[in-house]
């Protein structure tokens, strides 16, 4: 019951910024920690990412499938996250570890790849994610007809 609270009132705040535009990476890292669900070890990982968003320079999600996704919380900046074209998980024989593996922000250039460490990764309810983006969404569309509405006036 909090955490479907929790995911009510950060819909709730969010409307009023996806109704101005696009959500910041701070804006999207909030609504993805309200679905996030406590934070574990590690989790299994076979060489190839479904897809990634980064959420600011210290935290990204990762899909491992396209209905399993784990939110990295790393261990300070990681430079050009927001910018990266590609990114590599490290692993350990298909387990990837709390406190001990990394991600390796790829650049456009030959540029040293610095690898940042993740602190803590935590499961995403990625249904509930979804449901809440299509709201975010909706709302956007539907304050977007009402300014276009008050303009035709």
């Amino acid at each position: 019951m909090k955490k479907v609270l929790l995911a009510l009132m950060a819909v709730a705040a969010l409307v009023g910024c996806a109704t101005a535009g696009k959500l910041t990476s701070g804006e999207r890292l909030a609504l993805y920690r309200s679905h996030a669900g406590e934070p574990v070890k590690s989790f299994r990982y076979f060489g190839s990412l479904n897809g990634w968003t980064e959420l600011g320079d210290s935290a990204l999600a990762v899909w491992t499938k396209p209905s399993e996704a784990w939110l990295l919380s790393l261990s300070g900046p990681c430079l050009d996250l927001s910018f990266a074209p590609a990114i590599t998980v490290t692993n350990m024989m298909g387990q990837v570890s709390a406190k001990f593996d990394r991600v390796i922000v790829h650049g456009n250039g030959p540029m040293m790849h610095v690898p940042c460490r993740i602190d803590t990764i935590q499961p995403l309810d990625v249904k509930a994610l979804r449901a809440t983006e299509r709201q975010l969404r909706e709302a956007k569309l539907a304050a977007r007809a009402e300014e276009q509405a008050d303009d035709a006036k």
